[in-house]
């Protein structure tokens, strides 16, 4: 298969949760945020020089190719790994950056004041993490083994997670401290017990079931 026909069957897919397309890059900074989603999440590719309607616009300059290599290696913390590839078509140059989902989560970009947050994909969107997501990397990271104990905070949490409701609700409802909620809830998900959703630009949790 020829570059052109690639990139066209890759551009055919649209923008969705593995793919996001940048008509050129400007800033490293942010497209760290790109890089730290895909990383987070299943990983994915970033179509350097395509329009957000499909159209190659090509890579311009050789900063651009340097700014890709600076969100990766300079403006993600840890460093995030990343496989960059040339294609040519139409007289055109297209960068394809792919990213592998991290086994170190999180990979966090570096803002503009130096602070650093962690960012998921959903669908087509780069969202900050909640805090219920980096515990789970927490926990993850830390191996904190098989078994679910349902203590009397766990039951307390379950009985007022009746319908989806934001962190601060769940905090609210149960009584407990909000650091205490936001570890149980961090367990019941990776046990399968409760779910994490994004709805209406904000993450919502529920029970399974």
């Amino acid at each position: 298969m020829d570059d052109r026909r690639y990139l066209l069957n890759l551009i055919g897919e649209g923008e969705h949760q593995q793919q996001d397309f940048k008509y050129k890059v400007t800033d490293a900074q942010k497209l760290a945020r790109s890089v730290s989603a895909f990383a987070n999440t299943d990983g994915g590719r970033l179509l350097i020089g395509v329009r957000d309607d499909g159209h190659l616009s090509g890579v311009r300059s050789e900063e651009e190719i340097y700014m890709m290599h600076q969100a990766a290696y300079k403006f993600c913390r840890p460093e995030a790994s990343i496989k960059f590839d040339t294609y040519h078509a139409e007289g055109r140059t297209i960068v394809v950056a792919t990213v592998p989902p991290s086994a170190r989560k999180p990979v966090c970009a570096v803002d503009d004041d130096g602070g650093q947050r962690a960012y998921i994909r959903i669908a087509d969107e780069n969202i900050v993490a909640s805090p219920v997501h980096l515990a789970i990397w927490r926990e993850q990271q830390a191996d904190c083994g098989t078994m679910m104990t349902y203590t009397d905070e766990v039951r307390q949490l379950m009985d007022a997670m009746q319908e989806r409701q934001t962190l601060g609700q769940v905090v609210r409802r149960s009584g407990l401290r909000r650091r205490q909620v936001v570890g149980l809830l961090a367990r019941l998900i990776r046990f399968g017990v409760a779910r994490c959703d994004y709805a209406d630009g904000q993450f919502v949790f529920s029970l399974v079931g």
